[in-house]
């Protein structure tokens, strides 16, 4: 009897590498998120006025019953992850008391002058277990210094108070709008220096806008294309309307890892306002907007 012995080889074969450019951790932390909170607040909730010209008086910003916790509940009752809050918009105006800026909390009569919006949300965050963002807004229509040298300085001062004094962001989020300041002048931003201050005293967050790490989508109805690619090229940044089929779907041969976020407000505006408050998306609106974005790939 012939007997045949078989016998397996096994090959070892090298890991199949990645096609295009990985995600860091804190990219896949943000896709976890998938849907949080993008909280308007200041000022103009009480002018009524989308963007602020930034000669408001302080005072007009007294929000008597304001309740961080019961945000924060509403929050996590419907299945929100987080929230990014407007610390400070384009009328300049800053929810926390800042050393830089008069044109804040700190000025207004709201809790005697010592009030602080940050701060009761970043608790209340803790409580219901939800991660926090800021959006903080380089355009100042108050700020003195704004289009000049120094006001690059100033920013970063503020971006310093608000990623160390309020426990670990998840995200920073930079609107691109440049308009002129008080003085008829518009700034020079600095990405660079802005992205490295984030860095530093925020290293576990994303970065919303120009440079950074997510990418704005091309619009703010809420959704991204069906074919929604993570990737960008270098050099290519949301500002620049020219790029908007790269923004909507992403680029197969991009060599940065850019998803896109969908922001959307639950109204037309932005910041609320009475007049408003008949046209607040329907349910079969808002499950729209969840499946054409989270459903192809967004946030």
């Amino acid at each position: 009897m012939l007997a045949a012995l078989a016998t397996l080889v096994m090959i070892q074969q090298d890991p199949a590498k990645p096609i295009g450019p990985l995600p860091t951790a804190n990219h896949m932390a943000w896709h976890e998120a998938q849907y949080y909170a993008f909280v308007h607040f200041g000022p103009n909730t009480f002018t009524g006025i989308e963007w602020g010209h930034g000669d408001e008086n302080p005072n007009v910003f007294n929000p008597t019953e304001f309740d961080a916790r019961q945000w924060c509940k509403t929050f996590k009752d419907a299945g929100m992850s987080g929230v990014i809050i407007t610390a400070k918009h384009h009328d300049g105006f800053a929810l926390w008391p800042s050393k830089y800026t008069e044109h804040s909390v700190k000025s207004s009569e709201w809790r005697d002058g010592k009030g602080d919006v940050l701060k009761e949300l970043s608790e209340a965050c803790k409580e219901y277990d939800l991660w926090m963002g800021v959006y903080l807004s380089p355009w100042d229509r108050n700020h003195p210094s704004y289009g000049t040298d120094e006001y690059n300085d100033v920013f970063v001062n503020m971006l310093e108070e608000v990623l160390t004094q309020y426990g670990d962001m998840k995200e920073v989020w930079f609107d691109g709008a440049n308009g002129e300041g008080p003085n008829g002048k518009r700034q020079v931003y600095d990405w660079e220096r802005y992205e490295a201050a984030v860095r530093k005293w925020a290293p576990n967050a994303v970065i919303f806008g120009d440079g950074g790490d997510v990418r704005w989508v091309g619009n703010e109805s809420g959704f991204v294309g069906e074919t929604n690619w993570n990737f960008l090229p270098s050099g290519k940044y949301p500002g620049d309307q020219s790029i908007y089929h790269l923004l909507f779907e992403g680029d197969p041969n991009g060599d940065k890892y850019s998803p896109g976020e969908c922001d959307v407000s639950i109204r037309p505006g932005w910041f609320w306002r009475e007049s408003e408050d008949d046209q607040v998306k329907t349910l079969e609106q808002l499950k729209d907007i969840y499946y054409r974005s989270i459903g192809h790939g967004g946030n």
